[in-house]
């Protein structure tokens, strides 16, 4: 039976493309997602099997794990060709394939192990359950849940249970969302999402009064670096970060300062955790959440059903910088600014500022610094005290755009004499091991040999490897350098080969006798005859068809469901004196588009329903 001692701590982290993978592994990922060929949830960042298999490579080094979103709705012509593709990567060594439909189970399709993916919609111990009886390696829960809702299901399944640190929120349940369907036929579950929550809305009550206006739907990014340690102590044994559209800056960022976290976490409780990957990784660069894309940041629901602090951007969906200073004086076209402290500006940084004049975001570039006095490219109107926003950082970008870290697996070698000749052995960190043997007539030096021996030994080159410790046991012996030079390549080349051929592979957990009694009667988003069958195999009486193979969105069908709630965002919450101040029915409106709102008040839930048109 596994222990808490036993369990290791992953963190995932995203690629939307071969060399972004192999960025996010050298600078600390234990294992990262990325887009197959078709049928990811981010149609923009698909990729080849054969880039694919280059990352799958690289990532097996360190025993990373390569994990393939094919987490979309899938048509019956489509199942074939998923079958095929899945074939393809399994010849390429992927470790697992994250998913949403459930046709993947009924699939001829080799044994490689399936993730259940946010897009199925888990947020219950019940539902947990039922996939991983399914036959679920790894569970994704819904980004919206709280630490004890996580601990819940953690306690309920046996496999692990990856959970969202980081990154871009979808305002509904993924999975539970047809919001862009309903308005321009783009499926979210078919990897097409309009990001209509991105959108300006206005709120309107029931006498089409405005109550709100903005980027009503848009939320904040998710950030809980400093809730590692309770969602562990909860049970998440995967970390992960949102991402497969962003650059590689972004993600050699965001990885490296989880990296540094997660590390500190299983340095702190070695009895409770351990490294889900081997290597050490060494930064050339000081790691920094507010570096790098963000839309200002939240800890969502982490903590309560009810949070009480905003967790929307509503005046921008775009990442408008890091806050650098305050606006205090004019000289000529020119102006000064009380910087924060450790800000440092350089010609060519992007800067912008909200113009309380017009409510809007002005955007431009410092064509010329000194001290604390700036110019900018354009001509620009900005008012005294006002705040100035960096959203590009030129110093900054140019360091990202070098080499930022180095991966490296810490070795012992041991050189003892043997008959006839010298005996090389080595020793990684993952407990690995080779050996290699030259025969060599050992003539006794006349000088101390061993720090000439260390200096031999201890290069590695561009090897994954760094020798940390050497026992010389050949005492005074002389062994060439050449001879010596030659054993320590055969030697490392011989514990790359242990690598490869040691590798741990998951592989298809077989489904559980009990599925059948565990289904909870989910039946939603089934688009073709296999996923059909998969539910009517569980029980189900009832199959709904979903909504893309309908086409047709019913008034009152309900598009999206959030546990975000523009009520209590707006401190307007039902449950308050306040909540009465707004008269229902409440609309929430983009050009024609009109959303009647509704509250699901025992459920802490607001509901968008299908769309009316002007």
């Amino acid at each position: 039976m596994q222990t808490i001692r036993e369990r290791a701590l992953e963190l995932l982290s995203p690629a939307r493309d071969a060399d972004t993978a192999i960025e996010a592994i050298r600078h600390g990922a234990d294992a990262i997602y990325i887009g197959g060929p078709a049928h990811g949830a981010r149609a923009a960042a698909a990729n080849s099997v054969a880039d694919i298999a280059r990352v799958v490579e690289y990532a097996h080094r360190f025993d990373a794990r390569v994990y393939v979103t094919l987490n979309t709705l899938l048509r019956d012509d489509e199942l074939r060709g998923v079958e095929r593709t899945v074939g393809e990567l399994y010849r390429a060594g992927v470790d697992a394939l994250i998913v949403q439909d459930m046709a993947m189970l009924r699939l001829d399709i080799p044994p490689i192990a399936l993730h259940a993916s946010t897009q199925c919609d888990i947020r219950t111990p019940e539902r947990a359950r039922f996939l991983e009886a399914a036959g679920m390696s790894q569970i994704v829960i819904a980004r919206e849940l709280t630490l004890d809702e996580t601990a819940q299901i953690c306690s309920a399944v046996s496999v692990p249970v990856e959970a969202f640190v980081h990154g871009a929120l979808c305002v509904s349940y993924s999975g539970a969302c047809y919001a862009s369907y309903a308005c321009g036929g783009r499926s979210a579950n078919r990897g097409e999402c309009a990001q209509i929550c991105r959108l300006p809305y206005t709120l309107r009550d029931s006498s089409d009064r405005t109550l709100l206006s903005g980027h009503l739907l848009s939320l904040r990014d998710l950030n809980r670096i400093d809730a590692l340690p309770e969602l562990a102590a909860a049970g998440v044994s995967s970390f992960k970060i949102e991402g497969r559209l962003k650059d590689a800056a972004y993600v050699k960022n965001v990885t490296s300062a989880y990296r540094q976290a997660l590390d500190r976490l299983i340095d702190s409780h070695p009895d409770m955790y351990r490294r889900a990957s081997s290597g050490t990784v060494t930064h050339s660069f000081t790691p920094a959440l507010d570096k790098s894309f963000n839309r200002g940041f939240t800890g969502y629901f982490t903590t309560t059903r009810r949070p009480e602090v905003s967790m929307a951007s509503f005046r921008s969906p775009k990442w408008l910088g890091e806050e650098i200073g305050t606006v205090t004086g004019r000289r000529g076209a020119a102006y000064t600014v009380r910087l924060r402290q450790g800000i440092k500006l350089s010609n060519g940084d992007g800067a912008g500022f909200f113009d309380t004049r017009t409510g809007g975001f002005t955007g431009f570039r410092i064509n010329s610094t000194e001290g604390d006095l700036i110019r900018s490219a354009s001509r620009v109107e900005i008012p005294i005290g006002t705040t100035l926003l960096r959203n590009r950082d030129t110093a900054r970008d140019a360091i990202m755009a070098s080499t930022t870290a180095t991966r490296t697996i810490d070795a012992r070698i041991t050189m003892r004499r043997a008959p006839s000749g010298i005996a090389l052995e080595i020793t990684d960190e993952s407990g690995r091991a080779a050996a290699t043997f030259t025969q060599l007539s050992t003539d006794e030096a006349r000088t101390p040999q061993e720090e000439n021996h260390r200096r031999i030994l201890a290069k590695t080159g561009d090897t994954d490897f760094r020798v940390t410790e050497t026992d010389d046991q050949a005492g005074t012996a002389f062994i060439p350098a050449s001879t010596l030079t030659a054993m320590r390549r055969t030697l490392i080349e011989a514990l790359e080969a242990t690598h490869r051929a040691t590798y741990s592979y998951d592989y298809r957990r077989a489904a559980a006798d009990n599925a059948r009694e565990l289904f909870d009667g989910y039946t939603a988003n089934v688009t073709n005859s296999l996923a059909r069958k998969f539910y009517t195999d569980m029980g189900a009486t009832d199959i709904m068809k979903s909504i893309e193979q309908s086409r047709t969105v019913a008034p009152g069908t309900t598009v999206m469901t959030t546990r975000y709630c523009l009520r209590r965002e707006a401190g307007r919450c039902l449950r308050t004196p306040q909540g009465k101040l707004w008269d229902e029915p409440l609309t929430l409106c983009s050009g024609d588009t009109r959303f009647p709102l509704r509250f699901d008040c025992r459920l802490c839930e607001m509901h968008l329903l299908a769309p009316e048109k002007q």
